[in-house]
């Protein structure tokens, strides 16, 4: 009892500690829904009405059927008709079309001869990803108008239905599932690994700042010649951090399923239990840097940029854990950032139960008591004078 009433005033003055601290209570809780807001819309990969200029030198009813098809899709909006090739270069570099579609004059005539026509594409290659996918949507479009004007001339010499011509061009028929995410929204796999980065970050750095604090300003030393042992010291000065960064977990999860819409569809009993286990290990990674340096500088410094590399280059965030070779996917297995996440999006979209994430829970398990050892190691109530 007298452990637990030790902890418990440890604890109780934290929290009065973080009440009294407008900066810490500013990082504590609009810094994490300040990221997440920053990061989802920044680091989204949609690529939905873009602008697409056209320069229609033909002015045909069948170029116009061509561009209509294009005109259709929620992938392309029409900004503008050209009314020469020298408004293309302009139209571009202002940003206000990333791709123009350009039709020679004859494109009717020759397609009515029979014949075949070539029209033009200047897609935006200023980035590399969005250029690639708008190029697989243009081929994809251009594909099925081809095989539209295609049908309909072998329905006129055949004698047949359009339907029937298009299934002798395309007799076998591809269907494409996606599964877990069905819409193929890169928000719904952004936004739970959001969590991953963002409860990396934000814990360890609220915790290293926070004993950092007692350090410049020379309250640690009660700590160290009162009879509070190291594992109380510990206790009382996590459990406020903890409680803290549950309440950010449980406002990110909000704004993952409210504002981004990403849908949940696994249970949250498995996701807080991961959660938990995350939060244990972050934050006690944070009182580790913390017990190492001695100012708020230097901590935040470290915090942040040992976070920033976790999450960032071992975590699947960017390329999947199973891609890795060598020590790039040793480390990534070695470290938490890479578990969480598969807990996280299997919460979310996956559906996926406690036996298919239990390597995933030993390892937050293992990391998180790696951390607390090295932690109370490092603490030492009696320094050399």
């Amino acid at each position: 009892m007298t452990r637990l009433r030790r902890v418990r005033a440890v604890a109780l003055k934290e929290c009065r500690e973080i009440l009294r601290d407008r900066v810490y209570l500013l990082l504590a809780f609009a810094l994490p829904l300040t990221l997440m807001l920053v990061f989802g819309h920044g680091m989204s990969q949609e690529v939905e009405r873009v602008g697409l200029a056209v320069l229609d030198e033909d002015r045909s009813p069948t170029s116009r059927g061509y561009i209509d098809h294009f005109a259709r899709t929620h992938h392309f909006r029409i900004v503008g008709a050209l009314r020469s090739a020298a408004e293309i270069e302009p139209l571009l570099a202002t940003g206000r079309a990333r791709v123009l579609l350009r039709i020679a004059p004859g494109y009717e005539r020759d397609l009515l001869r029979g014949g075949s026509v070539e029209v033009q594409f200047v897609i935006d290659g200023t980035f590399t990803a969005p250029a690639r996918t708008l190029r697989g949507y243009v081929e994809a479009i251009n594909a099925a108008a081809s095989a539209e004007l295609r049908a309909g001339a072998l329905a006129k010499l055949g004698g047949i239905a359009p339907e029937r011509a298009l299934a002798l061009i395309h007799p076998i028929q591809l269907q494409v599932r996606y599964l877990y995410n069905e819409e193929v929204r890169s928000i719904w796999t952004i936004a739970p690994s959001l969590l991953m980065l963002i409860l990396l970050m934000v814990p360890p750095l609220l915790m290293a700042v926070s004993v950092v604090r007692e350090k410049e300003t020379g309250s640690i030393y009660n700590v160290r010649c009162s009879a509070l042992t190291r594992g109380e010291f510990m206790a009382g000065k996590l459990l406020p951090s903890l409680l803290v960064s549950a309440l950010n977990a449980a406002v990110l999860w909000l704004a993952a399923v409210a504002y981004f819409d990403v849908p949940f569809k696994g249970s949250a009993g498995l996701l807080a239990g991961g959660t938990a286990l995350y939060l244990l290990g972050t934050t006690a990674l944070g009182l580790l840097i913390s017990l190492l340096v001695r100012s708020q500088q230097a901590a935040i410094i470290i915090a942040t940029i040992t976070a920033s590399i976790i999450a960032i280059q071992f975590s699947g965030l960017f390329a999947p854990v199973d891609s890795m070779t060598g020590a790039n996917r040793a480390i990534a297995l070695a470290l938490p950032a890479s578990h969480y996440r598969e807990i996280v999006v299997g919460a979310f979209l996956k559906r996926s139960a406690l036996q298919d994430l239990g390597l995933e829970f030993a390892a937050l398990a293992a990391f998180a008591a790696l951390m607390l050892g090295l932690a109370y190691l490092s603490f030492h109530k009696r320094t050399a004078s």
